[in-house]
């Protein structure tokens, strides 16, 4: 049975790439250290898009609510 990492929320994952960036940019890494960072950065950078496409999906849809084409055909 397989442990799950807990899943990091915005600000932790963004820190976390700054760290795997500076580990990068310091140049000490074997290549499969290297790929391995990198790798981890990228699902890192997929995870960070997925919550940022799902924050901006909950502002459109509170602005959509608090439209106000939808305030004035609701007062008619």
């Amino acid at each position: 049975m397989s442990a799950r990492k807990p899943k990091l929320d915005l600000d932790q994952s963004l820190e976390k790439l700054e760290d795997l960036v500076l580990e990068l940019e310091g140049g000490g890494l074997t290549l499969e250290g290297s790929l391995k960072t990198f790798e981890d950065g990228i699902k890192l950078t997929r995870d960070c898009q997925k919550m940022l496409d799902k924050a901006e999906q909950k502002v459109r849809i509170l602005l959509e609510e608090d439209s106000p084409s939808q305030t004035q055909s609701d007062q008619q």
